[in-house]
């Protein structure tokens, strides 16, 4: 017994340990809806970048146009944000996490029993896990294991894979840094891949 502390639990009481566990899903959901909304609040200065109007962006983003407005006038001192662009071939890391994301998203959607990068897609989606370069690192290697397994039914996703990874692999050559958060560029990017091998776009 260390410093005289009883170290048998009262059965009526919750251990922190047995708390902790208890609280870890709540806090993954609490901390994924204070991001998705700081991404939203991000999307809305791309979306006004792109001229559109506030009432459009109520539409698409359900919100109400008082609640747009208000995020609008938030940001209207720092001047009109620079257009971002939207060219799927480009090399900054959090754009080609992006595209890495929608390939695996795609994946796993395709095989879902049965792709390997089905639990990391699931994680990265709902905020339990975030693009550390451990975590990309590891959703590479699970799509290189499905593109082993699957490459010759998915030609559009080795090619893009290939892509991404030359890109990964170098450092980027633009001296530049390209408009948007990473955040907003690793969205953009994942829903115009998922567009293009859809052929949506």
């Amino acid at each position: 017994m260390a410093g005289g502390e009883n170290t048998q639990q009262d059965p009526g009481t919750l251990t922190e340990e047995q708390a902790a566990r208890m609280l870890a899903g709540m806090n993954d959901v609490i901390r994924a809806g204070e991001e998705m909304r700081r991404l939203r609040a991000e999307m809305i200065k791309v979306f006004v970048g792109f001229g559109w109007t506030q009432d459009r962006i109520a539409r698409l983003t359900d919100m109400s146009q008082p609640a747009v407005s208000k995020q609008v006038m938030k940001h209207r001192s720092d001047g009109p944000p620079p257009p971002v662009d939207l060219a799927l071939g480009q090399g900054d890391r959090p754009w080609l996490e992006g595209r890495l994301w929608a390939l695996a998203e795609d994946i796993a959607e395709t095989y879902a029993a049965s792709a390997r990068c089905t639990p990391c897609v699931d994680a990265l989606t709902r905020g339990r896990k975030h693009f550390t370069p451990e975590n990309v690192d590891a959703l590479r290697r699970l799509v290189e294991d499905d593109l082993r397994r699957y490459g010759e039914e998915l030609p559009a996703h080795r090619a893009a894979y290939d892509e991404i990874a030359r890109g990964l692999d170098l450092p980027s050559r633009s001296a530049a840094t390209p408009a948007g958060s990473p955040s907003v560029r690793r969205t953009l990017a994942h829903r115009i891949q998922r567009d293009r091998l859809g052929g949506l776009a």
